[in-house]
């Protein structure tokens, strides 16, 4: 596989949580948080992509997120629950992005705010259509997605490197 190879990786920001007397990370989604997280994974079945791996944050929230959606993929990826993900930023999800293995095209990350967001804006140099305005207008809700496309070896992740081509929210 070459390092000009077009990647797709796929920022899922996990769906609404309830908020019961437990610590953050042992949060569980709200009964629309589940709703949602179903709907994002029909809805990302849509794209077409075929994600080789998903990283997702050890967080119950994130976990039951993506136990929920990957139900309505086609092909259930490889799936890794990554601590790293949980309250991450910038810099440390550009860092997991970079130690992803070239053999993966499409990579899935499931995690939080304001990391997903930030993470969406810092690789997104340009967009698709008004993707890019979008995305800075609904400020990534719970259970909304983001694709972005870029060539190169996972290695060379950077800001403004990729194309937003898909921006999607449950509520837009």
């Amino acid at each position: 596989m070459s390092a000009e190879t077009a990647r797709r990786i796929v920022l899922l920001r996990h769906a609404k949580a309830d908020w019961p007397d437990v610590s953050d990370h042992e949060r569980p989604l709200a009964d629309r948080g589940r709703a949602d997280a179903s709907v994002a994974g029909r809805r990302l079945a849509e794209t077409g992509i075929s994600v080789d791996l998903a990283l997702c944050s050890t967080s119950l929230r994130t976990r039951e997120t993506w136990k929920l959606a990957v139900q309505e993929l086609p092909q259930r990826p490889r799936t890794v629950y990554e601590d790293r993900v949980y309250d991450a930023g910038l810099g440390e999800l550009i860092a997991l992005l970079n130690e992803t293995p070239d053999e993966v095209n499409d990579l899935l990350l499931v995690g939080h705010n304001p990391g997903m967001h930030a993470l969406a804006d810092a690789l997104s140099g340009e967009g698709e259509g008004g993707t890019i305005a979008r995305m800075t207008r609904t400020g990534f809700p719970t259970a909304s997605f983001a694709v972005i496309v870029l060539n190169g070896s996972w290695k060379s992740v950077e800001h403004g490197v990729g194309k937003l081509v898909d921006f999607w929210s449950p509520h837009d």
